[in-house]
């Protein structure tokens, strides 16, 4: 990126501002590729607590405290400088969900009942589409939910996960 920002002042300053905006493109193509990365991984790191959940038929603080992080950084992410609009709109999830999905199996199946079920054995356990149909609506309450809303937001969502019941009854 540096070798980018060199390149603009030059063009800026040679007054070639068509290369110039092509930088810009190119900037902020890096920008929007390193926030979908870093979204990415918040969406890993949730969707294997949901998998543990799900098969673990439990919630621990931890991991409730991770799965309240990942979506309250998602929001943050996610939601562009003008705070208006978003790098990922409603319907783009999907696909990246796909994506995290297939990319939580193997670190799930380390976590998962102490690390006993292999990838492939995880992965006949599980109901895949209730994780991502979870995930999604935790992810809908980044644009339903202002920032001081959210944690209380995502509390009532996992209340109604398998073992929330411990958790949230004292």
């Amino acid at each position: 990126m540096v070798q980018e920002l060199s390149d603009l002042r030059t063009c800026i300053e040679e007054q070639r501002y068509e290369e110039a905006l092509i930088i810009i493109d190119e900037l902020e193509g890096m920008s929007r590729k390193s926030i979908l990365r870093t979204i990415k991984s918040f969406l890993i790191r949730l969707i294997i607590h949901l998998i543990k959940n799900q098969i673990e038929q439990r919630l621990t603080n931890s991991w409730i405290a991770s799965i309240s992080d990942s979506i309250i950084q998602i929001q943050d992410l996610n939601l562009q400088d003008n705070k208006k609009s978003h790098y990922l709109k409603i319907e783009e999830w999907d696909d990246l969900l796909d994506e995290a999905f297939a990319a939580s199996i193997r670190p799930a199946s380390v976590e998962v009942l102490n690390g006993t079920l292999k990838p492939h054995q995880l992965i006949e356990q599980i109901d895949k589409t209730q994780i991502l149909e979870i995930a999604k609506q935790l992810i809908l309450l980044t644009y339903n939910s202002s920032s001081r809303n959210l944690p209380d937001s995502i509390d009532n969502n996992l209340a109604q996960l398998p073992g929330a019941e411990n958790w949230f009854s004292d």
